[in-house]
C-alpha cells in the first residue's frame, strides 16, 4: 500500500466518469466561470452557492461585465455568502484581467496566482479544469483525502504539509486529464471521504490503496492544529424607522464587514433604558422603542451576541442613510448577521 501514489489515479477517474455532482459550472468550464465558482465556494457549502452563481452568471456574464460593474450591483449579487473581501477581490481582479489581458483570463498559472484573490489552490483549479495543464488544486478536501491516504498525523493545517501534497499530487498528475483528475479528488472529499463524521470507506474506490482505512485510522484523520478561542462580542442592533424608511449606514472601510452597509448598532448588550439614553445623548428624538428577539452571528475568529431594538424617531439624524424597505432589499448588500431583525418588516408586507 503506497497511499498517494499513480495507483489512484485510473480508480479515481473511473469513478468520477461513473457519476458525480450535476453543477452548473462543471457543464461549461471556462475560464471566467471556473474562477467565480472556485471563489464562491470558499468556506461556502455547494448547495448554498448554486443560486448565487446562476444569479451572478445571469447579470455578470464575463470578465468585461464584472470589470464595469458598480460596486452596488456586485456586493448586492453576493450578499449573504460572507467574506466579502472575496468579491471586492474578484473585482479588482477583473479590472486587471481588462487592463493587461483583454478581459480574457491569462492561459499561465503565475499570472493567474499573480492576480488579486487568487492563491495556489484557485489558480490551480482554473489552470487545470479551464485550460488543462497539468496542475494540482489542493484544498481542504484534497489535504483530508491525502491525510487518509497516507496514514498520516501531521496536522493539514501546516503550510509544509500543504506545500508536500502539493508536490506529491503534482507529480501524478495525469496530463491528459488534469481537470477531472483534481475534480475527482474534490468530489471524492466531498461526497465519500468526509469531513465531519465516518468517511464512506465502503463507496470509495481508492479503499484498497487508502493506508488509513488499513490501519483503522481514517476516522481519526486528519489532524489539524488547535483552534484560537473565538472571541465573543456584545451588541446592541437598532433597527431605525423615520416613517416608512430604514435608516442603514456604512461600516469603517477596514476591519470586519469593511465598507458594507449594516443597521446601526450600540457596544454591549444594552437595556431599553440605557439606549434611550445613548440615542439621547445623540440627540435622537425617540418616538417608539420596542425589544426585538435576540440573535447571534458567528464569523471565523468573533461571535457577535446581539440585543435587539426596533426604533421610531420623530426626525431623521443625519449620519444616516434611509431606504425604503425595498430598496434595502434590492439594491443594497446587508451582510447576513442583520437578517433576523428585519423580520419585523416582512409582518407588514
Amino acid at each position: 500500500m503506497n497511499g498517494v501514489c499513480s495507483a489512484i489515479v485510473a480508480p479515481l477517474l473511473s469513478w468520477y466518469d461513473q457519476g458525480h455532482r450535476d453543477l452548473p459550472w462543471r457543464a461549461q468550464p471556462t475560464p471566467y466561470r471556473v474562477w467565480i465558482s472556485e471563489i464562491m465556494l470558499q468556506q461556502t457549502r455547494v448547495e448554498a452557492v448554486r443560486g448565487y452563481f446562476e444569479r451572478w452568471m445571469q447579470s455578470l456574464p464575463d470578465v468585461h461585465a464584472l470589470a464595469a460593474a458598480d460596486e452596488a450591483v456586485y456586493m448586492k449579487l453576493w450578499e449573504g455568502l460572507g467574506y466579502y473581501s472575496r468579491v471586492r477581490n474578484l473585482h479588482r481582479a477583473a479590472v486587471e484581467v481588462c487592463e493587461k489581458y483583454g478581459g480574457e483570463l491569462p492561459a499561465d498559472y503565475g499570472h493567474l496566482l499573480a492576480l488579486p484573490g487568487i492563491g495556489d489552490y484557485t489558480a490551480g483549479a482554473i489552470a487545470s479544469i479551464a485550460f488543462g495543464f497539468p496542475v494540482p488544486a489542493v484544498d481542504g478536501n484534497v489535504l483530508r483525502v491525502a491525510a487518509r491516504l497516507d496514514n498520516d498525523f501531521t496536522p493539514i493545517t501546516d503550510p509544509k504539509y500543504k506545500k508536500l501534497t502539493r508536490e506529491r499530487f503534482a507529480a501524478i498528475m495525469p496530463t491528459d486529464r488534469p481537470g477531472d483528475f483534481n475534480q475527482s479528488l474534490m468530489e471524492l472529499g466531498a461526497t465519500t471521504c468526509l469531513p465531519n463524521g465516518a468517511p464512506l470507506c465502503s463507496d470509495c474506490p481508492v479503499q484498497h490503496l487508502c493506508l488509513g482505512y488499513h490501519h483503522g485510522n481514517a476516522i481519526q484523520l486528519p489532524v489539524r492544529a488547535a483552534k484560537k478561542m473565538r472571541r465573543t462580542e456584545n451588541r446592541t442592533v437598532l433597527l431605525i424607522r423615520y416613517g416608512t424608511l430604514i435608516g442603514i449606514r456604512r461600516r469603517p472601510d477596514s476591519g470586519l464587514l469593511a465598507g458594507l452597509w449594516e443597521l446601526p448598532a450600540l457596544e454591549g448588550a444594552l437595556s431599553p433604558d440605557a439606549v434611550r439614553q445613548a440615542l439621547g445623548v445623540r440627540g435622537w428624538q425617540m418616538e417608539k422603542l420596542l425589544s426585538l428577539h435576540p440573535a447571534k452571528h458567528i464569523f471565523t475568529h468573533v461571535e457577535w451576541r446581539m440585543t435587539g431594538y426596533y426604533v421610531e424617531l420623530a426626525e431623521p439624524p443625519a449620519e444616516l442613510t434611509f431606504v425604503t424597505p425595498s430598496a434595502l432589499r434590492e439594491e443594497y448588500a446587508l451582510p447576513s448577521a442583520f437578517r433576523p431583525f428585519l423580520t419585523v418588516l416582512e409582518d407588514e408586507e
